[in-house]
């Protein structure tokens, strides 16, 4: 059997440029077939998530998104893609810059050859591996689930729309057994054991029925097992909890099907945040504080008012302020910021998500004010946070 071709992308604004490349370069030589050509990292990125190609070719300054931000919601996105920078000799900072995300080299286009290039590429082909298709199914067995947790955090939290349409592929393949009744676990995972994480225990453990395990926010998973399996699971999820006291969950069944998938995830979300992020008890709450919280967990993305919130929920200002103070134990303004703070770290920590798009969920002015106050709040900026998040989740 044919090995399956190595995918590349080709984004540069200049179409003599792409139209030169994929006539000229012997492609098949490398085991490689050219999937799409796009004038603009904005749609070289719509691309990518659409062909999900291993090796990405891209100009540096294109119009609407350029190809160093292309190259970063690549890597981060998939960090195996390989990324090939072209430049012009005035580019050359951001060439380095490039490099430091990731990307495997550059070249000059008003002076490089064939030979180079084709040097790049055959270097690709053997750290991608001689057969295309084996290092496509590695990197989906690997990358799965942190990808689709990424694609769905972004949903839930309003910064992206291609989950839906990404859950309804899964639903009718790999995940095609949630379609029968089946059982929803929300597992609070805070920490590290023995070197290695829960996902990855529960994913090496996991019976010889079908499972599904997504990392939810911070330190939470998601996990999905046939509603016939429950009795197995709360017995395994016992035994961990014997060894972690920390360790907790709770559990939605049956569901089935697309609707009542959605509806269980947003509840799990809505657990997560009201009572496992920020320690509360909502039950125990007077009526109006819990709908105040509500309130504030579901519009962080804008800057809401003691007042306006006050009336929402029909209390005056003073009366409010002083009731949330006495339930919550903390000011209306500072448990704001730590929701806000609380989602921020979990989009960092998400995958093809910009500080941009975070800033603007959360309610921020921009990238430039949301990182001088992530800073000031978390003593890292952004990008660190990130950087050691990614790490963390590399450790297994």
């Amino acid at each position: 059997m044919n090995a399956k071709p190595i995918k590349v992308l080709i984004a540069d604004d200049e179409v003599i440029i792409r139209r030169g490349l994929i006539s000229t370069v012997p492609w098949e030589k490398y085991g490689m077939t050219v999937v799409a050509d796009v004038p603009n990292g904005s749609r070289g990125w719509e691309a990518f998530l659409e062909h999900r190609p291993e090796v990405v070719i891209t100009d540096i300054v294109m119009p609407e998104m350029d190809g160093i931000e292309l190259a970063r919601k690549v890597k981060a996105y998939e960090p195996r893609t390989k990324i090939l920078l072209l430049s012009c000799h005035r580019d050359f900072e951001y060439a380095q810059q490039g490099i430091k995300l990731g990307a495997s080299g550059y070249l000059l286009k008003t002076s490089f050859n064939d030979e180079e290039l084709e040097e790049f590429l055959g270097a690709f082909r053997q750290e991608l591996g001689t057969d295309g298709a084996e290092a496509s199914r590695n990197t989906t067995a690997e990358f799965a689930a942190p990808a689709i947790s990424g694609l769905l955090l972004e949903w839930l939290y309003g910064v992206g729309d291609r989950f839906p349409a990404e859950l309804d592929r899964l639903l009718q393949g790999a995940w095609n057994w949630m379609n029968a009744p089946t059982a929803l676990y929300l597992i609070s995972a805070p920490g590290k054991r023995g070197g290695g994480t829960l996902e990855h225990e529960l994913r090496g453990c996991a019976p010889g029925e079908p499972c599904e395990v997504l990392p939810f926010g911070d330190a939470h998973l998601l996990l999905f097992v046939p509603e016939a399996g429950q009795r197995e699971w709360d017995s395994r999820l016992s035994e961990r909890k014997a060894e972690r006291p920390e360790l907790h969950w709770s559990r939605q069944a049956p569901l089935a099907g697309r609707e009542a998938w959605i509806d269980a995830v947003r509840k799990a979300r809505g657990q997560m945040e009201l009572e496992k992020q920020y320690r509360i008890s909502v039950g125990q709450w007077p009526a109006p504080i819990a709908e105040a919280v509500q309130l504030i967990v579901r519009h962080t993305d804008t800057q809401l008012s003691v007042s306006v919130v006050a009336h929402e929920v029909g209390l005056s200002r003073s009366h409010f302020s002083t009731l949330f103070k006495k339930t919550v134990g903390e000011s209306f303004v500072s448990f704001t910021y730590r929701a806000k703070l609380k989602i921020a770290c979990e989009l960092l920590a998400a995958k093809g998500i910009t500080v941009q798009e975070i800033a603007d969920k959360i309610g921020m002015p921009d990238a430039k004010y949301f990182s001088k106050w992530f800073k000031r709040c978390t003593g890292k900026t952004p990008s660190q946070y990130r950087s050691e998040r990614r790490e963390e989740r590399s450790v297994i």
